[in-house]
Order: C-alpha cells, then structure tokens, then sequence
C-alpha cells in the first residue's frame, strides 16, 4: 500500500464548490460571490445536504491507495459483527477482542486479495476471515480431559439438573451449548467440532451458511455436525 492519501469525492466537491474570493480571485464587478447549494438550502430553511456514506468497496479502494481513515470507518462499520462472531467460539471478553484484533489485522493486509463487486461481500469475506481466525485459536487452546473440578459449584449443579431432568438428548446438549458453561465442555472436542457447534447451536448459522464461511460442503457440515453432537454427548456421559 502507498503512502499517498486520496481525495474523498466529499473534500473534492467541496473545493470546487466555493467563490473565487476563496482562492484569492476576485469576483467581477457586480457580480455576488458564488453560493454553494449547501448555503441556499440553509438559507432557504431546508435541511442541509450530507454527503453519501461511502460504500464498502469505496472504503477499500481508499485504503489500497494509502487513506488509514477509510480502513477505521470499515471497522467501525464491522466490529460488533466480528465481535459476535468470536464471541460464539469464545465467553472471555480478552479472547473475543484477540479474535477481533487478529481478524481485522489479516483482513488489512490481504484487501490486496479482495474481489467485491456485490453488496454485503466485503462482510461475507470479512466472516470467513473471523471464522479462520477462532479457527487457528481453538487449535492452539485446546485443552485435555474436562473434569467436574473444572466446574463451578453452580455450574456443576446446573448440569447435573439439566441431565436429571431432561435425559442425555438432542435437547439437553443444545440447553448445555446455549450456557456458559458450554465453554469448559466443548473444550474437551476437537477443534472442527467445536468450530461446527458454535456456528449452529450458538450463532444460529444455517447449514448453507456454514459451508459458505468454512469452505465446506454442505453434506461435510451436517456429517461434522453429528460427529460433533456425538463427542458432545459422550463428554456429557461423563458426568452421569
């Protein structure tokens, strides 16, 4: 990326829209300085003229060419979906904004990569870099057998309630992903098990999209899923 800062199509309107007296000109005789549409508007009472929100695709050509502005505004625009998305993988405020920093981070240094053209792509691409990312994370975190003393006392009671009351089904694992203490269970499953769960039960993503933000087929998916609600309901068994 260059250096160079580009003019926003705002900045350049405005220059071109101001009286000659501005730049030092002078205005001929009898001749009023230029107004701009901005100042008759407010002088006739209407509301003043916004310029447009620039689009995605805008923002990233901006930031290609150098302007560090147009890649704040793009997070802006995304955090709090990064945000949702890592929190779906992870309950601890510091591992949801290490998943947000590392994605916007990979995210900057491969717009280079990014082919855009239609609405909502950069936020389809920007997910699947998310994805990735708590992908890597869950790798490199993943922890050994879970033990109810790695449990709560309130945790632990909690679960045991859910299992007694309920049984071990479908409906209890996916009562059990929903809570906080999903975390500690999950921990115990491989990575793309848990990945696979945390998109469906937890962030509520359909199949279709699963495979859109993993690069998966649809039919890997659904067997991951049941792989994965398998390895959940064996570690539940634990505690029976």
């Amino acid at each position: 990326m260059t250096n160079l800062r580009e003019v926003s199509v705002w900045e350049a309107a405005e220059a071109v829209a101001v009286s000659p007296a501005r730049h030092g000109g002078s205005a001929s005789p009898g001749r009023q300085p230029e107004v701009t549409a901005v100042r008759m508007a407010e002088a006739d009472g209407l509301p003043k003229v916004s310029a447009p929100t620039p689009s995605d695709d805008e923002l990233i050509l901006a930031v290609i060419g150098g302007d560090e502005m147009a890649f704040a505004a793009l997070f802006e625009r995304y955090r709090r979906m990064v945000g949702n998305i890592a929190y779906s993988f992870f309950p601890r405020r510091e591992q949801v904004e290490e998943v947000v920093q590392e994605s916007f981070a990979k995210a900057y240094f491969a717009l280079g990569s990014y082919r855009g053209g239609h609405q909502k792509s950069f936020a389809a691409w920007l997910s699947r870099t998310t994805v990735r990312t708590c992908y890597d994370l869950l790798r490199q975190s993943r922890r050994g057998e879970t033990t109810l003393s790695d449990l709560g006392e309130e945790e632990a009671e909690l679960l045991f309630e859910r299992l007694r009351d309920e049984g071990v089904s479908q409906d209890a694992e996916r009562s059990v992903v929903s809570r906080d203490l999903a975390a500690k269970l999950m921990e115990r499953l491989e990575p793309e098990d848990r990945m696979v769960l945390a998109l469906l039960e937890v962030a509520g993503y359909s199949v279709a999209e699963i495979a859109e933000l993993t690069g998966w087929s649809v039919p890997k998916v659904k067997m991951r899923a049941f792989r994965a609600r398998g390895a959940l309901r064996r570690v539940l068994h634990r505690f029976v």
